[in-house]
Protein backbone atom coordinates (compact mmCIF):
# COMPACT_ATOMS: atom_id res chain seq x y z
CA UNK A 1 0.00 0.00 0.00
CA UNK A 2 1.44 3.48 -1.11
CA UNK A 3 1.53 6.28 1.32
CA UNK A 4 -0.62 7.94 -0.31
CA UNK A 5 -3.64 5.53 -0.20
CA UNK A 6 -2.49 4.79 3.71
CA UNK A 7 -3.22 8.25 4.42
CA UNK A 8 -5.82 8.65 2.67
CA UNK A 9 -7.69 5.73 4.69
CA UNK A 10 -6.25 6.89 7.70
CA UNK A 11 -7.94 10.00 7.51
CA UNK A 12 -11.39 9.07 6.30
CA UNK A 13 -11.13 6.42 9.20
CA UNK A 14 -10.47 9.55 11.69
CA UNK A 15 -13.37 11.47 10.16
CA UNK A 16 -15.94 8.21 10.14
CA UNK A 17 -14.97 8.23 13.67
CA UNK A 18 -15.12 12.18 14.10
CA UNK A 19 -18.86 12.16 12.67
CA UNK A 20 -19.75 9.30 15.05
CA UNK A 21 -19.55 12.00 17.56
CA UNK A 22 -16.41 9.95 19.26
CA UNK A 23 -14.31 12.78 21.27
CA UNK A 24 -11.42 14.04 19.36
CA UNK A 25 -8.90 12.48 21.33
CA UNK A 26 -10.02 9.06 21.30
CA UNK A 27 -10.54 9.32 17.68
CA UNK A 28 -7.00 10.24 17.14
CA UNK A 29 -5.72 7.90 19.25
CA UNK A 30 -8.00 4.90 17.59
CA UNK A 31 -7.21 5.86 14.07
CA UNK A 32 -3.32 5.81 14.79
CA UNK A 33 -3.62 2.07 16.99
CA UNK A 34 -5.16 0.97 14.50
CA UNK A 35 -3.60 1.74 11.27
CA UNK A 36 0.20 1.05 13.57
CA UNK A 37 -1.32 -2.42 14.36
CA UNK A 38 -2.28 -3.36 10.76
CA UNK A 39 1.02 -2.25 9.68
CA UNK A 40 3.66 -3.14 12.16
CA UNK A 41 1.36 -5.96 14.17
CA UNK A 42 1.46 -6.79 17.78
CA UNK A 43 4.53 -5.47 18.54
CA UNK A 44 3.80 -2.00 18.15
CA UNK A 45 1.83 -2.14 21.49
CA UNK A 46 5.11 -1.40 23.47
CA UNK A 47 5.86 1.82 22.38
CA UNK A 48 1.81 3.54 22.31
CA UNK A 49 2.24 3.98 25.97
CA UNK A 50 6.13 5.30 25.52
CA UNK A 51 4.96 7.37 22.59
CA UNK A 52 2.19 9.36 24.13
CA UNK A 53 3.56 10.14 27.80
CA UNK A 54 6.93 11.80 25.49
CA UNK A 55 4.23 13.85 23.53
CA UNK A 56 3.05 15.79 26.58
CA UNK A 57 6.33 15.16 29.10
CA UNK A 58 7.38 18.87 28.71
CA UNK A 59 7.86 21.35 30.79
CA UNK A 60 6.70 24.23 28.82
CA UNK A 61 3.04 22.51 29.12
CA UNK A 62 2.79 23.45 32.81
CA UNK A 63 1.65 26.80 31.05
CA UNK A 64 -1.23 25.44 30.09
CA UNK A 65 -3.30 24.31 32.96
CA UNK A 66 -2.37 27.28 34.71
CA UNK A 67 -3.59 29.51 32.29
CA UNK A 68 -6.83 27.77 32.31
CA UNK A 69 -7.05 27.75 35.74
CA UNK A 70 -6.26 31.13 35.27
CA UNK A 71 -9.38 32.07 33.14
CA UNK A 72 -11.76 29.84 35.17
CA UNK A 73 -11.00 31.84 38.27
CA UNK A 74 -12.03 35.10 36.13
CA UNK A 75 -15.24 33.16 34.42
CA UNK A 76 -16.26 31.09 37.99
CA UNK A 77 -16.15 34.62 39.44
CA UNK A 78 -17.88 37.71 39.62
CA UNK A 79 -14.59 39.43 38.01
CA UNK A 80 -15.54 38.76 34.79
CA UNK A 81 -19.25 40.22 35.07
CA UNK A 82 -17.67 43.17 36.46
CA UNK A 83 -15.27 43.51 33.69
CA UNK A 84 -18.22 43.53 31.45
CA UNK A 85 -20.50 46.33 33.36
CA UNK A 86 -17.10 48.48 33.73
CA UNK A 87 -16.69 48.57 29.75
CA UNK A 88 -20.80 48.84 29.21
CA UNK A 89 -20.57 52.15 31.87
CA UNK A 90 -17.97 53.85 30.30
CA UNK A 91 -19.17 53.01 26.50
CA UNK A 92 -22.84 53.22 27.03
CA UNK A 93 -23.31 56.80 25.28
CA UNK A 94 -20.60 55.68 22.03
CA UNK A 95 -23.45 54.81 19.17
CA UNK A 96 -22.87 50.65 19.32
CA UNK A 97 -21.05 51.07 22.66
CA UNK A 98 -22.97 47.98 23.90
CA UNK A 99 -21.57 46.09 20.77
CA UNK A 100 -17.88 47.75 21.25
CA UNK A 101 -18.13 46.86 24.89
CA UNK A 102 -18.93 43.11 24.23
CA UNK A 103 -15.93 42.96 21.67
CA UNK A 104 -13.67 44.84 23.57
CA UNK A 105 -14.89 42.57 26.75
CA UNK A 106 -13.58 39.66 24.65
CA UNK A 107 -10.32 40.75 23.78
CA UNK A 108 -9.60 41.69 27.47
CA UNK A 109 -11.26 38.25 28.95
CA UNK A 110 -9.33 36.42 26.09
CA UNK A 111 -5.98 38.17 27.46
CA UNK A 112 -6.79 36.73 30.57
CA UNK A 113 -7.84 33.16 29.62
CA UNK A 114 -6.43 32.27 26.42
CA UNK A 115 -9.57 29.93 25.80
CA UNK A 116 -11.97 31.31 23.14
CA UNK A 117 -14.67 28.55 24.62
CA UNK A 118 -14.05 29.94 27.82
CA UNK A 119 -14.56 33.97 26.65
CA UNK A 120 -17.22 32.82 24.33
CA UNK A 121 -19.49 31.50 27.49
CA UNK A 122 -18.13 33.98 29.68
CA UNK A 123 -18.95 37.45 27.84
CA UNK A 124 -22.00 35.47 26.32
CA UNK A 125 -24.05 35.17 29.24
CA UNK A 126 -23.81 38.38 29.92
CA UNK A 127 -23.85 40.50 26.60
CA UNK A 128 -26.39 38.35 24.81
CA UNK A 129 -29.37 38.98 26.46
CA UNK A 130 -28.33 42.61 26.94
CA UNK A 131 -27.89 43.52 23.63
CA UNK A 132 -31.63 41.48 22.73
CA UNK A 133 -33.08 43.17 25.56
CA UNK A 134 -32.12 46.74 23.79
CA UNK A 135 -33.53 46.03 20.23
CA UNK A 136 -30.47 44.60 18.82
CA UNK A 137 -31.04 42.44 15.93
CA UNK A 138 -30.37 38.69 17.53
CA UNK A 139 -27.94 37.59 14.79
CA UNK A 140 -26.06 40.52 15.78
CA UNK A 141 -25.64 40.18 19.31
CA UNK A 142 -25.31 36.37 18.82
CA UNK A 143 -22.92 36.64 16.12
CA UNK A 144 -20.24 39.15 17.34
CA UNK A 145 -19.87 37.05 20.76
CA UNK A 146 -19.25 34.03 18.66
CA UNK A 147 -16.40 35.78 16.50
CA UNK A 148 -14.83 38.28 19.43
CA UNK A 149 -14.53 34.32 21.49
CA UNK A 150 -12.28 33.13 19.04
CA UNK A 151 -9.89 35.93 19.70
CA UNK A 152 -9.24 34.27 22.65
CA UNK A 153 -6.34 31.85 20.94
CA UNK A 154 -5.13 35.10 19.16
CA UNK A 155 -4.54 37.63 21.72
CA UNK A 156 -1.56 36.39 24.61
CA UNK A 157 -1.24 34.98 26.96
CA UNK A 158 -2.72 31.99 24.38
CA UNK A 159 -2.87 28.65 25.29
CA UNK A 160 -2.60 27.79 21.49
CA UNK A 161 0.52 29.63 20.95
CA UNK A 162 2.21 27.99 23.47
CA UNK A 163 1.62 24.88 21.88
CA UNK A 164 2.79 25.81 18.77
CA UNK A 165 5.81 27.68 20.35
CA UNK A 166 6.77 24.59 22.04
CA UNK A 167 5.98 21.92 19.17
CA UNK A 168 7.89 24.22 16.84
CA UNK A 169 10.72 24.92 19.04
CA UNK A 170 10.12 28.96 18.67
CA UNK A 171 10.09 31.46 21.47
CA UNK A 172 7.02 31.93 22.97
CA UNK A 173 7.43 35.61 24.32
CA UNK A 174 8.15 36.71 20.67
CA UNK A 175 5.00 34.48 19.66
CA UNK A 176 3.02 36.60 22.16
CA UNK A 177 4.22 39.97 20.86
CA UNK A 178 3.46 39.00 17.69
CA UNK A 179 -0.16 38.16 18.86
CA UNK A 180 -0.63 41.61 19.91
CA UNK A 181 -0.76 43.96 16.96
CA UNK A 182 -3.09 41.79 14.76
CA UNK A 183 -5.22 40.74 17.97
CA UNK A 184 -6.18 44.41 18.37
CA UNK A 185 -6.07 44.64 14.29
CA UNK A 186 -9.06 41.79 14.64
CA UNK A 187 -10.82 43.31 17.27
CA UNK A 188 -11.00 46.87 15.68
CA UNK A 189 -12.23 44.81 12.68
CA UNK A 190 -14.87 43.25 13.87
CA UNK A 191 -16.20 46.38 16.12
CA UNK A 192 -16.30 47.73 12.34
CA UNK A 193 -18.20 45.08 10.99
CA UNK A 194 -20.77 44.85 13.82
CA UNK A 195 -21.26 48.19 13.57
CA UNK A 196 -22.12 48.18 9.91
CA UNK A 197 -24.43 45.10 10.24
CA UNK A 198 -26.13 46.55 12.65
CA UNK A 199 -27.12 49.66 10.99
CA UNK A 200 -28.06 47.66 7.08
CA UNK A 201 -30.07 45.49 9.36
CA UNK A 202 -32.56 48.23 10.78
CA UNK A 203 -31.06 49.44 14.22
CA UNK A 204 -30.38 52.63 14.32
CA UNK A 205 -27.82 53.60 17.50
CA UNK A 206 -29.70 55.98 19.58
CA UNK A 207 -29.31 56.99 23.24
CA UNK A 208 -30.00 54.61 25.87
CA UNK A 209 -32.78 55.11 28.11
CA UNK A 210 -30.30 53.97 31.06
CA UNK A 211 -27.60 56.29 32.23
CA UNK A 212 -24.89 55.91 34.49
CA UNK A 213 -23.32 58.75 36.63
CA UNK A 214 -19.42 59.21 37.24
CA UNK A 215 -19.84 58.09 40.44
CA UNK A 216 -21.06 54.49 39.20
CA UNK A 217 -18.63 54.42 36.21
CA UNK A 218 -15.82 54.36 39.04
CA UNK A 219 -17.19 52.21 41.37
CA UNK A 220 -16.47 49.04 38.80
CA UNK A 221 -13.19 50.35 38.09
CA UNK A 222 -11.80 48.95 41.61
CA UNK A 223 -12.58 45.29 41.09
CA UNK A 224 -11.52 45.60 37.36
CA UNK A 225 -8.14 47.49 37.58
CA UNK A 226 -6.04 44.60 39.65
CA UNK A 227 -6.82 42.08 37.01
CA UNK A 228 -6.01 44.16 34.27
CA UNK A 229 -2.89 44.84 36.52
CA UNK A 230 -2.27 41.00 36.52
CA UNK A 231 -2.19 40.97 32.87
CA UNK A 232 0.21 43.77 32.25
CA UNK A 233 2.36 42.51 34.74
CA UNK A 234 2.57 38.82 33.70
CA UNK A 235 3.37 39.98 29.82
CA UNK A 236 6.03 41.96 31.07
CA UNK A 237 7.70 39.66 32.99
CA UNK A 238 7.55 37.22 29.89
CA UNK A 239 8.79 39.75 27.43
CA UNK A 240 10.98 41.31 29.79
CA UNK A 241 12.94 37.33 30.35
CA UNK A 242 12.02 37.81 34.06
CA UNK A 243 10.18 34.15 34.35
CA UNK A 244 9.69 31.67 32.27
CA UNK A 245 6.06 30.74 30.54
CA UNK A 246 5.39 28.14 33.07
CA UNK A 247 6.45 30.22 36.10
CA UNK A 248 4.43 33.53 34.80
CA UNK A 249 1.36 31.41 34.24
CA UNK A 250 1.69 29.59 37.85
CA UNK A 251 2.17 32.88 39.64
CA UNK A 252 -0.57 34.75 37.47
CA UNK A 253 -3.22 31.89 38.52
CA UNK A 254 -2.00 32.37 41.66
CA UNK A 255 -2.38 36.08 41.91
CA UNK A 256 -5.88 35.91 40.01
CA UNK A 257 -6.86 33.64 42.61
CA UNK A 258 -5.72 35.73 45.44
CA UNK A 259 -7.59 38.73 44.35
CA UNK A 260 -10.77 37.69 43.55
CA UNK A 261 -10.62 35.95 47.15
CA UNK A 262 -10.10 39.38 48.82
CA UNK A 263 -11.53 41.52 46.63
CA UNK A 264 -14.90 39.39 46.58
CA UNK A 265 -15.01 37.64 49.57
CA UNK A 266 -15.39 34.15 48.43
CA UNK A 267 -14.27 31.69 51.18
CA UNK A 268 -17.07 29.45 50.52
CA UNK A 269 -15.33 25.54 49.68
CA UNK A 270 -17.53 24.92 46.46
CA UNK A 271 -16.26 28.40 44.41
CA UNK A 272 -13.07 26.57 44.95
CA UNK A 273 -14.07 22.74 44.13
CA UNK A 274 -15.76 24.54 41.04
CA UNK A 275 -13.03 26.40 39.67
CA UNK A 276 -10.53 24.02 39.89
CA UNK A 277 -13.02 21.26 38.32
CA UNK A 278 -13.57 23.08 35.04
CA UNK A 279 -10.03 23.98 34.88
CA UNK A 280 -8.79 20.25 35.56
CA UNK A 281 -11.22 18.90 33.31
CA UNK A 282 -10.72 21.66 30.11
CA UNK A 283 -7.14 20.89 30.71
CA UNK A 284 -7.09 17.18 31.01
CA UNK A 285 -8.71 17.20 27.81
CA UNK A 286 -6.29 19.56 26.34
CA UNK A 287 -3.16 17.44 27.05
CA UNK A 288 -5.33 14.13 25.94
CA UNK A 289 -5.89 15.37 22.64
CA UNK A 290 -2.08 16.50 22.48
CA UNK A 291 -1.00 13.17 23.89
CA UNK A 292 -3.27 11.54 20.93
CA UNK A 293 -2.23 13.84 18.42
CA UNK A 294 0.98 13.03 19.20
CA UNK A 295 0.21 9.17 18.56
CA UNK A 296 -1.16 9.87 15.58
CA UNK A 297 1.46 11.92 13.77
CA UNK A 298 3.64 9.21 15.01
CA UNK A 299 1.54 6.59 13.25
CA UNK A 300 1.80 9.35 9.70
CA UNK A 301 5.45 8.97 10.01
CA UNK A 302 5.47 5.66 10.80
CA UNK A 303 3.20 5.12 7.38
CA UNK A 304 6.06 7.68 5.27
CA UNK A 305 2.91 10.00 5.39
CA UNK A 306 4.23 12.93 6.37
CA UNK A 307 7.17 12.24 4.26
CA UNK A 308 5.91 11.74 1.33
CA UNK A 309 3.10 14.77 2.01
CA UNK A 310 6.71 17.30 2.72
CA UNK A 311 8.15 15.97 -0.53
CA UNK A 312 5.06 16.07 -2.35
CA UNK A 313 4.87 20.49 -1.56
CA UNK A 314 8.46 20.94 -1.84
CA UNK A 315 8.88 19.60 -5.28
CA UNK A 316 5.99 22.08 -6.22
CA UNK A 317 7.61 24.44 -8.40
CA UNK A 318 4.86 26.94 -7.67
CA UNK A 319 5.37 30.94 -6.24
CA UNK A 320 5.55 30.67 -2.74
CA UNK A 321 2.50 32.82 -2.29
CA UNK A 322 0.41 29.84 -4.32
CA UNK A 323 2.07 27.10 -1.78
CA UNK A 324 1.38 29.62 0.69
CA UNK A 325 -2.21 29.87 -0.45
CA UNK A 326 -2.35 25.85 -0.51
CA UNK A 327 -1.49 25.83 3.03
CA UNK A 328 -4.04 27.88 4.52
CA UNK A 329 -6.89 26.23 2.27
CA UNK A 330 -5.28 22.94 3.86
CA UNK A 331 -5.48 24.88 7.75
CA UNK A 332 -8.83 26.25 6.93
CA UNK A 333 -10.20 22.57 6.22
CA UNK A 334 -8.50 20.87 9.00
CA UNK A 335 -10.04 23.88 11.83
CA UNK A 336 -13.33 23.11 10.59
CA UNK A 337 -13.47 19.09 11.77
CA UNK A 338 -10.28 19.39 14.29
CA UNK A 339 -9.74 21.82 17.23
CA UNK A 340 -6.75 24.22 17.32
CA UNK A 341 -4.45 22.32 19.33
CA UNK A 342 -4.84 19.21 17.65
CA UNK A 343 -4.16 20.67 14.36
CA UNK A 344 -1.01 22.71 15.79
CA UNK A 345 0.78 19.47 17.04
CA UNK A 346 -0.04 17.66 14.19
CA UNK A 347 0.23 20.03 11.31
CA UNK A 348 3.20 22.93 12.56
CA UNK A 349 6.00 20.71 13.06
CA UNK A 350 5.50 19.46 9.29
CA UNK A 351 4.69 22.60 7.46
CA UNK A 352 7.05 24.37 9.18
CA UNK A 353 10.35 23.37 7.32
CA UNK A 354 8.11 23.55 4.55
CA UNK A 355 7.60 28.02 5.15
CA UNK A 356 10.86 28.74 6.15
CA UNK A 357 12.29 26.95 3.20
CA UNK A 358 9.81 29.29 0.90
CA UNK A 359 11.12 32.11 3.01
CA UNK A 360 8.23 33.21 5.22
CA UNK A 361 8.64 34.25 8.75
CA UNK A 362 7.79 31.26 11.40
CA UNK A 363 6.09 33.93 13.24
CA UNK A 364 4.78 35.50 11.13
CA UNK A 365 3.00 32.03 9.82
CA UNK A 366 2.27 31.10 13.57
CA UNK A 367 -0.01 34.11 13.46
CA UNK A 368 -1.67 33.26 10.14
CA UNK A 369 -2.18 29.50 11.32
CA UNK A 370 -3.91 31.00 14.28
CA UNK A 371 -6.51 32.89 12.50
CA UNK A 372 -7.02 30.09 10.70
CA UNK A 373 -8.23 28.21 13.26
CA UNK A 374 -10.39 31.08 14.85
CA UNK A 375 -11.98 30.57 11.39
CA UNK A 376 -12.61 26.77 12.00
CA UNK A 377 -14.40 27.77 15.65
CA UNK A 378 -17.38 29.29 13.94
CA UNK A 379 -17.36 27.45 10.69
CA UNK A 380 -19.79 24.43 10.37
CA UNK A 381 -19.85 21.50 10.65
CA UNK A 382 -17.65 21.47 14.30
CA UNK A 383 -17.79 25.39 15.00
CA UNK A 384 -16.93 24.69 18.58
CA UNK A 385 -18.32 28.84 19.61
CA UNK A 386 -21.85 27.95 17.73
CA UNK A 387 -22.22 25.43 19.66
CA UNK A 388 -21.20 27.28 22.72
CA UNK A 389 -23.83 30.30 21.59
CA UNK A 390 -26.40 28.11 20.86
CA UNK A 391 -26.24 26.71 24.10
CA UNK A 392 -26.35 30.16 26.49
CA UNK A 393 -29.02 31.23 23.93
CA UNK A 394 -31.02 28.61 23.33
CA UNK A 395 -34.13 31.15 22.20
CA UNK A 396 -32.29 32.17 19.02
CA UNK A 397 -32.58 30.11 16.43
CA UNK A 398 -29.77 28.35 14.85
CA UNK A 399 -29.90 29.86 11.67
CA UNK A 400 -29.74 33.25 13.02
CA UNK A 401 -26.31 32.31 15.32
CA UNK A 402 -25.12 31.22 11.68
CA UNK A 403 -25.85 34.55 9.49
CA UNK A 404 -24.86 36.42 11.96
CA UNK A 405 -21.12 34.73 12.77
CA UNK A 406 -20.37 33.51 9.25
CA UNK A 407 -19.63 37.05 7.87
CA UNK A 408 -16.65 37.14 10.51
CA UNK A 409 -14.84 34.54 8.28
CA UNK A 410 -14.47 36.97 5.92
CA UNK A 411 -13.21 40.16 7.96
CA UNK A 412 -11.12 37.47 8.87
CA UNK A 413 -9.93 36.16 5.89
CA UNK A 414 -9.38 40.00 4.71
CA UNK A 415 -7.04 39.97 7.87
CA UNK A 416 -4.88 37.35 6.88
CA UNK A 417 -4.94 38.73 3.14
CA UNK A 418 -3.73 42.12 5.16
CA UNK A 419 -1.25 40.06 7.15
CA UNK A 420 0.02 38.96 3.43
CA UNK A 421 0.63 42.04 2.56
CA UNK A 422 1.92 43.92 5.34
CA UNK A 423 3.91 40.94 7.23
CA UNK A 424 5.54 43.66 9.62
CA UNK A 425 2.02 43.92 11.41
CA UNK A 426 3.26 41.02 12.85
CA UNK A 427 7.01 41.08 13.65
CA UNK A 428 7.60 44.82 14.19
CA UNK A 429 6.96 44.63 17.89
CA UNK A 430 8.74 41.53 18.97
CA UNK A 431 11.35 42.86 16.40
CA UNK A 432 11.74 46.34 18.19
CA UNK A 433 11.29 44.60 21.93
CA UNK A 434 13.34 41.24 21.55
CA UNK A 435 15.70 42.56 18.19
CA UNK A 436 15.44 40.04 14.94
CA UNK A 437 14.67 36.53 15.21
CA UNK A 438 17.14 35.73 12.51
Amino acid sequence: MTPAIAGAILILVLLAMLATGMPIAFALGLAAVASLFLDQGPDVIGVLAETMFAGIANLGYVAIPMFVLMGDIVAGTPAGRDLYRALDRWLYKVPGGLILSNLGACGIFAGMTGSSPATCAAIGKMGIPEMLERGYPASVATGSIAAGGTLGILIPPSVTLIVYGIATETSIGRLFLAGVLPGLMLVSMFMAWALFDAHRKGFRFGSPDITYSWREKFQTLPRVLPILAIIVTLLFVLYGGVATPSEAAGAGAFLTLLVVVVVYRLFQAKTFVDIFSAAMRESVMIMMIMAAAELFAFALSSLYITQTLAGTIAALEVNRWVLMGLINVFLLVAGMFLPPVAVIVMTAPLLLPIITQAGFDPYWFAIVLTINMEVGLISPPVGLNLFVIDAIAPDVPTKEILVGALPYVAVMLVAIVILCVFPSIVTALPNWYMGPAF
